[in-house]
């Protein structure tokens, strides 16, 4: 149904309906709105109310009313991590951690990730655990800053660990400088208002919020909708997920469907070959296992090359 004008003097003035079109145009308005824009730009004619006794006028929509943007990554609000970190550059603590085993550990999974998503053709990767505290979003944020440090990539870290959200903390961020996740994934916030640019080539969405209905957020039509926005809208190479144990609770079973591939992180000390097992066995069929990853292994179990 077409959305009918009344001519002014200052040129024509939109009619409020359910869904109130800001009158200028940006990729910052959220989802909900964009989708009212696209009807109305596919409208080919906008209908002028005129006297009776004349013929309807048409005009063409003014340019202000634009489609969004196909490229929104450096039109993103900046926040780069503080100096009480190790994993991005701008502290010292950052600086030596590049001299470590670790860190060049992180470049070997970096180069072989983006080998595979490549061949493939993927995008969306979860850094999950069969249980608690084994490690992923310290995993998840050091693999994005490996990801980062690529020339003319683009990395996009998304906290989705819900019950426990962290990689603000890892990354001595201000979570609070953002719109809420669940409010972004709903399509009420927009991308600009929710995912931060922490340097040219990594953005991440922070999380500071917990919520009990996680799993079924994750399931929301909603979420799958905003998130393929947020893909189209900054283009990025690999979109990173750090999620919740998988043996814990069922969001990140719930998110399966979304996803390219798993990556699993492993406690050396906590998690069982059983763990592992179970989570083979939910991902089987659903989505690839890239790899598991030994997090705190014996020093004396690390080969040196």
């Amino acid at each position: 149904m077409k959305d009918t004008y009344t001519s002014s003097a200052d040129g024509p003035s939109r009619r409020q309906g359910d869904l109130m079109v800001p009158a200028q145009g940006s990729f910052t308005r959220p989802r909900r709105f964009n989708t009212a824009q696209q009807e109305l730009i596919g409208e080919a004619e906008l209908i002028v109310n005129q006297p009776e006794t004349s013929t309807p006028a048409v005009f063409t929509e003014d340019t202000s009313l634009q489609a969004t943007p196909s490229d929104l990554w450096n039109l993103l609000h900046e926040q780069h991590p503080g100096k009480d970190q190790h994993i991005m550059e701008g502290s010292q603590a950052a600086e030596d951690f590049r001299a470590t085993d670790v860190s060049r550990a992180f470049d070997l999974l970096r180069t072989r990730l983006r080998q595979t998503v490549k061949q493939n053709n993927w995008v969306n990767i979860a850094v999950a655990s069969p249980t608690a505290g084994c490690g992923n979003t310290f995993t998840a944020a050091n693999l994005a800053a490996s990801l980062s440090r690529v020339p003319s990539s683009r990395t996009v870290l998304m906290d989705f660990n819900m019950r426990t959200p962290g990689v603000a903390k890892a990354l001595d961020m201000d979570a609070s400088q953002t719109g809420n996740l669940n409010d972004f994934l709903g399509g009420d916030v927009a991308i600009s208002d929710f995912i931060l640019r922490a340097s040219d080539t990594l953005a991440v969405g922070l999380n500071s919020a917990t919520h009990a209905d996680a799993a079924e957020i994750m399931q929301d039509p909603a979420t799958a909708a905003s998130l393929a926005e947020m893909r189209a809208a900054l283009r990025p190479d690999i979109v990173l997920f750090d999620m919740p144990p998988l043996l814990s609770h069922d969001d990140t079973s719930a998110f399966l469907p979304q996803l390219d591939g798993v990556l699993l992180v492993s406690d050396g000390t906590q998690t069982m070959a059983k763990h592992i097992a179970e989570c083979e066995r939910i991902l089987d069929g659903q989505v690839p296992l890239l790899g598991v990853i030994l997090n705190r292994a014996r020093a004396s179990s690390i080969e040196r090359f």
